[in-house]
């Protein structure tokens, strides 16, 4: 979500931005970080749905005053945008996670054996069970997450490259906000924990997004061809990625 506001240079010398602003709107304060970007050529206000954060970037030699009043007039704007963002979760007792694109309520259960495993219900929503204290329970939560999500992403590459004849050199699981993945010039692959949470179809798409960059590092028709050979339900993925991609970053 973005606003922006087109400008002319100004040559002048300037003072260090603050980190910050503070932009208050009908009794709330939003905090605004500040970035300068050379490329840039106007003002931008952008909310990130991933983390809520609100950055204000303007060129590298632009007026700061000028782009303080751009922030200030567009409070209503952030508030709007601000108020739109998914509610956050917490991993904790009680709080309900998806897991494989179904929804699983998490509990405590401080004096059993293991640490967390899922426990299917004949009616009603499935249970994800974490032993210990319940301090301790979001940390054990998240490593089991992450560790869901390795064994099915490394089980979806493993198809994916067996198929296309290509190999990926790692994989690396992370908590990345811009991308779901990403495969670098040398073959290394990286996606985000996030993954486990949706359906499997899903997971399987970017799966295969980023072993097809493997053969073809761009975006070009080459490189979609491979992407619906090794994956037939790209479209769905890719719809349900627009509709709810967002929300898998509430869980925190």
């Amino acid at each position: 979500m973005t606003m922006g506001f087109r400008l002319g240079w100004q040559r002048t010398k300037r003072q260090p931005d603050p980190s910050h602003l503070e932009i208050p709107h009908a009794g709330e304060v939003f905090r605004v970080a500040v970035r300068r970007v050379a490329a840039a050529r106007r003002f931008t206000l952008r909310v990130s749905a991933a983390t809520g954060d609100v950055v204000l970037t303007l060129p590298y030699r632009a007026d700061f005053a000028r782009a303080a009043d751009f922030a200030q007039r567009h409070g209503g704007w952030i508030a709007a945008r601000v108020a739109k963002l998914p509610e956050t979760v917490e991993l904790l007792p009680g709080a309900v996670v998806p897991i494989r694109g179904v929804e699983h309520r998490i509990e405590n259960r401080p004096n059993a054996r293991g640490t967390v495993w899922e426990e299917p219900r004949a009616t009603g929503r499935p249970r994800l069970v974490v032993s210990g204290l319940p301090e301790h329970a979001h940390r054990r939560i998240l490593d089991f997450l992450k560790r869901e999500a390795r064994k099915d992403i490394e089980a979806a590459v493993l198809r994916h490259t067996a198929a296309l004849g290509k190999r990926a050199t790692k994989i690396t699981i992370r908590d990345t906000t811009s991308r779901w993945g990403s495969c670098s010039t040398t073959g290394r692959l990286n996606f985000s924990w996030r993954l486990i949470l949706a359906p499997p179809f899903v997971l399987d798409y970017l799966a295969a997004h980023e072993v097809a960059h493997l053969k073809e590092m761009n975006h070009s028709p080459r490189f979609w061809r491979l992407v619906y050979k090794l994956c037939e339900n790209t479209d769905e993925a890719e719809a349900w990625l627009k509709r709810h991609g967002a929300g898998l970053h509430r869980f925190r």
